[in-house]
């Protein structure tokens, strides 16, 4: 069961993050270079706080979401109801003898992805890996296989700054900017398998026992970093193979591949979104990786991005 402890101070999404629940996948706020990133400089608010009557006055029957103002509240079955306000703080109702790990996932999850929605920060959903000084993004859908291409990456030597939710801000010389979150990957056993992880340190995610936590303390980058490019990455039979996205296509990649997309329109947040993806295609070049479902090419892929990228540094 989720206990309430004394405040800690963490450094993540380019936010500091000040919790009573203990978040272990983190940075503390001593060791981390980042800055935070937001033009609300105020810290993230992270507790435990009884949300029941809340939920029970504000939501129909059978919703699971619903958006009040500045104030985003969702429930998980058997495992609690969450409320994310104004950018400044996440509560958290949890059900008698939760798994604390159900508790963290969703908030370093779905709740920080609705917190930066709610700070002006664009949370894409993907992996971010740090290659010859600039950050890249690889998006797609989930399974698409993002985070096993990721791992190919970090085994060229190369570091990551996100897993699953990808802060991205535009600095005031409007360059693309990645922010970190925390230095750990979700692989599931197959991947893990292919590549030929013993899985030592390695924490199964909950229920789903074949998927699982990946610690990747050494090889994370804690510094933000500008965004060189973005590659979408989908499941074809016609791959392994790679493509420049031109035209429209690019904004509309970005388009389906931001966090949370679905409760953007309840945030009154449309208008906002259509406007920072159009400054961000404008200087991002982005590419397609089509891999095949029936074989793995994780290291072909990885190989053909890393030759993309160099390529275009040189041309």
């Amino acid at each position: 069961m989720i206990k309430a402890a004394s405040l800690m101070e963490y450094q993540a999404f380019g936010c500091r993050i000040q919790s009573t629940i203990p978040l272990p996948e983190l940075s503390d706020s001593q060791t981390s270079a980042q800055v935070n990133s937001s033009r609300n400089p105020a810290p993230v608010s992270i507790s435990i706080t009884d949300l029941l009557p809340i939920w029970s006055a504000e939501v129909k029957p059978g919703e699971t979401w619903v958006v009040r103002g500045s104030s985003v509240m969702f429930n998980v079955p058997d495992v609690a109801v969450f409320r994310i306000e104004e950018g400044v703080s996440i509560h958290v109702s949890p059900v008698p003898e939760c798994d604390p790990g159900k508790i963290r996932l969703y908030v370093l999850g779905t709740c920080m992805g609705i917190l930066l929605l709610q700070r002006g920060i664009l949370p894409l959903h993907g992996s971010a890996v740090a290659i010859d000084g600039k950050a890249y993004a690889i998006v797609g859908h989930s399974g698409a296989g993002k985070s096993t291409l990721a791992t190919v990456l970090l085994n060229m030597g190369f570091q990551l700054l996100s897993d699953d939710v990808i802060p991205l801000v535009l600095a005031h010389d409007h360059t693309a900017i990645i922010f970190p979150s925390y230095p750990q990957q979700k692989l599931w056993q197959d991947s893990m398998d292919k590549l030929g992880m013993n899985g030592d340190g390695c924490q199964p995610l909950f229920d789903r026992e074949q998927k699982f936590a990946v610690p990747v303390q050494s090889r994370f980058r804690h510094e933000p970093m500008p965004l060189g490019g973005v590659f979408e990455l989908v499941c074809d039979e016609s791959g392994p193979g790679i493509q420049a996205v031109e035209g429209l296509e690019r904004f509309h990649t970005l388009l389906r591949h931001t966090f949370r997309r679905s409760v953007m329109e309840q945030m009154g947040l449309m208008e906002w979104h259509f406007g920072m993806l159009v400054r961000f295609v404008n200087q991002l070049p982005v590419h397609r990786i089509v891999r095949p479902s029936s074989a793995f090419t994780a290291l072909d892929l990885g190989s053909l991005l890393l030759q993309t990228i160099r390529k275009e540094k040189i041309s």
